[in-house]
This record gives C-alpha cells, sequence and structure tokens, in this order.
C-alpha cells in the first residue's frame, strides 16, 4: 500500500491548527530553499524553531542541533534533510510525541511515514509547506495565537 497525503482540506485544517515549527535542515543561506519557506512561514505567523548542528541564530530564531533540544512544545516537524537522513527526525518527533511531521518536496520516506501514522501523527510527504499555505488560501493569514498549554 503505497502513501496518501491527507486531503487538501485536511492540509488547511491542519495549516490553520498549528503555530510551532521546528524545521529540521533548516539553511543559513537565504538563496536555499527551506531559509524561503521558514522566512514565508514566519512572515504568515508560525512560529519557526531552527534544527540544525552548529547552533547560532537563522530568521532570528535560536538554533538547535537537535529535536530533543528544544525546551517547548512543537505543534509539527517541517524536515529539509534527504530522504535517506528523515527516517531518524521522524523516530525523534515519534518519541517526543510532536503531533505532526511534514516533509518537503523530494523528501520521500514511506517507512517513516508509516511510522508517523501508527504513531498517531499528522503526515505529509513530498508537499512543500508554503505552497500548501498557498494553494490553501492562507496567505497573509494568522494561525491561531499560542494557548498556554
Amino acid at each position: 500500500m503505497s502513501f496518501q497525503n491527507p486531503s487538501p482540506a485536511e492540509i488547511k485544517a491542519f495549516l490553520l491548527r498549528i503555530r510551532t515549527i521546528a524545521i529540521v535542515g533548516l539553511s543559513n543561506d537565504p538563496d536555499r530553499p527551506s531559509y524561503s519557506v521558514a522566512m514565508y512561514l514566519q512572515n504568515n505567523g508560525y512560529r519557526i524553531v531552527p534544527v540544525r548542528p552548529g547552533g547560532g541564530e537563522i530568521l532570528g530564531q535560536k538554533v538547535f542541533a537537535r529535536l530533543s533540544d528544544i525546551p517547548f512544545r512543537l505543534d509539527a516537524v517541517d524536515c529539509f534533510r534527504r530522504s535517506a537522513f528523515v527516517g531518524a527526525h521522524v523516530d525523534e518527533a515519534i518519541a517526543l510525541k510532536v503531533p505532526a511531521i511534514w516533509m518537503q518536496e523530494g523528501v520521500i520516506d514511506e517507512a517513516a511515514a508509516e511510522r508517523a501514522r501508527k504513531a498517531g501523527m499528522f503526515v505529509a510527504m513530498d508537499r512543500c509547506m508554503l505552497k500548501e499555505h498557498r494553494k490553501a488560501g492562507l496567505s497573509n493569514s494568522r494561525p491561531p495565537p499560542s494557548s498556554s498549554r
């Protein structure tokens, strides 16, 4: 059985309910897709959390080496890693009970997606969050404010 992405309506509902997104593999190079997607999401009211080795800041946000280093709740993990490496990030997100995993265009790992689904996560694969946000008609809208959890 092959992976099926959520419907456009399910993706729109997901994008409306999330607020804080860890972006694994976020580059500090403005010419990289991960940077432009993160900047777009940030400009549309989402809190982005860069995840990559090396520390520092990207787009004014502290960089964390691993998902497990982030000291607050995440609503989703958006992966900009090669398919061969994404499974470990999916497994870390499952262990941390993050509610959703998103694998960007070209990032495909059906086994990892299946593990995430079995763990009860919302899963999108081989999709661009920026493009899906625009397709859903949500550009320049703001997600709901963070609730105190």
